[in-house]
């Protein structure tokens, strides 16, 4: 009989040595290529999306002549709202051209082509302003107002003297004028808040689109979410893990709740279109649908991750409880749910990421309003219930239809956005675990 040594790799040996290794292989490989793909996605959104954050403007003194803006005299404001948007176009204008000529520059352009540098969207800025503190009429006020879309991509290298050329909308020596006039000290890019606050803006104003409205309204439903979703999902689960007899019937239930979570999320844009808006008859596209919509596909998901937390409590825990003479809900509220809270709270946390990111079931149920203005009765109260609002998935979906290509660099830009905040909330649901699990 031959005895084989221990220290002798024999064939078997090195075929499961070589299996092994190719299985570490293969795990490597897909984590490369995950991460390789992460890199091009991020490199991608970040480098046509990073320059939404910074935007071109012109910083010009702006006559207020009273017999243009207040042909009354008495800054009677129903008199001065009479002088639309077209009025103030030619005081822009008279502006621009002043500021050309004071910084001794010399260009073949007309007048009217130098005051189109402007953004449509500067004379909406002077007006507001002028109503807003009619003392001003008469005077001479400085302004930072915003370049025009191509300009603005021209300082950003999306628009170069070659494609001006052959652009309507613009021109090699419209390009050169704004050129001298940044290096006069006229005209800078700087960071762009109002990317950030302001709300939507018509297809020839991209350089005045902004994600305030879209913002709100995503905070709204998260709301909506947090106060129905927490609640019932947890009360739901306490029920089935801890009180429910185990039967058919409850095995139905559990099977039921596994595949709602599997279910697209788009069917529950049809679900809440039939039952919030054509039978209950609520205010299409307002935040409150919107929120009842995430929340019946949120529930779901927090019902299971809170499952997976209170059967992660050993049964001791329970058994001592009730040793020492507590009911079944005070052994269950008082030791296991709170021993349980920090897996509640990160399954809650990562549904309500989930739930800001959706677009479909919100496209569904109508919520692709452009709601160009802050809505003067955009309280909570009103908000939730009244306006018509947007979310920042579908904002970014509206700016991806839309022909201008600042429409492009915005929706990469609320891309951005978007995902630091998920980025965010997926850290707080990290932090809450770490700090508070405990290790069995």
């Amino acid at each position: 009989m031959t005895h084989k040594s221990l220290l002798t790799t024999d064939a078997r040996t090195k075929r499961r040595n070589a299996s092994e290794a190719r299985f570490k292989a293969y795990g490597l490989g897909a984590i490369v290529v995950a991460m390789l793909a992460l890199a091009v996605l991020l490199t991608s959104v970040i480098g046509t999306g990073a320059s939404a954050f910074k935007q071109t403007y012109a910083t010009v003194s702006i006559p207020l002549p009273e017999a243009k803006l207040d042909k009354s005299g008495v800054r009677d404001l129903d008199v001065m709202k009479k002088v639309t948007t077209i009025g103030y176009a030619s005081i822009l204008q008279a502006g621009m051209v002043a500021a050309v000529e004071g910084a001794g520059l010399q260009t073949d352009m007309k007048a009217k082509d130098i005051g189109k540098m402007l953004s449509k969207e500067a004379s909406a800025t002077v007006r507001n302003y002028v109503l807003a503190n009619p003392e001003v009429v008469g005077t001479e006020v400085t302004f930072d107002l915003l370049i025009n879309g191509r300009i603005d991509g021209y300082f950003k290298g999306r628009v170069t003297m070659e494609s001006a050329a052959l652009d309507s909308n613009t021109s090699p020596e419209e390009l050169k004028l704004a050129q001298q006039l940044a290096d006069a000290g006229i005209v800078q890019t700087k960071f762009n808040w109002a990317f950030l606050t302001a709300p939507d803006a018509s297809d020839q104003r991209p350089e005045a689109a902004g994600l305030g409205v879209a913002i709100l309204g995503s905070l709204y439903m998260m709301i909506v979410v947090l106060v129905l979703a927490l609640p019932i999902g947890v009360a739901a689960s306490i029920y089935l893990e801890e009180f429910a007899p185990k039967n058919r019937w409850t095995d139905v239930i559990e099977v039921n709740i596994s595949n709602l979570a599997a279910v697209p999320s788009i069917v529950y844009g049809i679900l809440g279109l039939a039952i919030f808006i054509n039978f209950m008859e609520l205010n299409q596209s307002s935040p409150l649908v919107g929120g009842l919509v995430l929340t019946l596909m949120t529930l779901p998901t927090i019902i299971i991750s809170t499952r997976a937390s209170l059967k992660s409590i050993p049964p001791s825990i329970r058994d001592a409880a009730l040793g020492v003479g507590a009911s079944k809900m005070q052994s269950v509220f008082h030791h296991v749910l709170p021993l349980a809270a920090p897996g509640i709270l990160t399954g809650t946390i990562i549904g309500l990421a989930q739930a800001l990111g959706e677009t479909a079931p919100l496209l569904l149920i109508g919520m692709v309003a452009f709601v160009r203005e802050y809505p003067a009765a955009y309280t909570p109260d009103a908000g939730l219930f009244g306006e018509a609002s947007t979310a920042l998935p579908v904002q970014v979906f509206n700016w991806t239809q839309r022909a201008d290509p600042g429409f492009v660099e915005r929706a990469s830009g609320a891309i951005i956005t978007l995902l630091i905040f998920l980025l965010i909330m997926n850290a707080i649901a990290i932090f809450l675990r770490r700090k508070f699990e405990r290790r069995w």
